[in-house]
């Protein structure tokens, strides 16, 4: 098993910035995939960035440029570091931890950007 905690979330205004942490403990496997996804109101739930034990990296179009994955792999901890926010990016993140065909989830951590 794996336990993912996220934190990091709040309100902030359009143009502003936020990070985000999730820290995984229990079971980790010294290869995995760590990444974010995220999920407004009334919509599915949404690829936003992913981080490999690597550090090889992906990213939604949407948050390319504006948004950075990273990771601490001594930690146990993936970042997002999310500037020049837009309020089209309110919504609930989820960390989401991967290993083979086995995926955990984060509680999520609530984003909102006012205009």
């Amino acid at each position: 098993q794996v336990q993912l905690v996220e934190s990091g979330g709040g309100l902030v205004q359009a143009g502003g910035s936020l990070r985000l942490s999730c820290a995984a403990s229990g079971s980790i496997s010294s290869s995995n995939t760590m990444g974010w996804y995220r999920q407004a109101p009334g919509k599915q739930r949404d690829f936003v960035a992913f981080i490999t034990s690597g550090g090889t990296t992906n990213y939604a179009d949407s948050v390319k440029g504006r948004f950075t994955i990273s990771r601490d792999n001594a930690k146990n901890t993936v970042y997002l570091q999310m500037n020049s926010l837009k309020p089209e990016d309110t919504a609930v993140y989820y960390c989401k931890y991967s290993y083979t065909r086995v995926n955990y989830w984060g509680q999520g951590t609530q984003v909102t950007v006012s205009s």
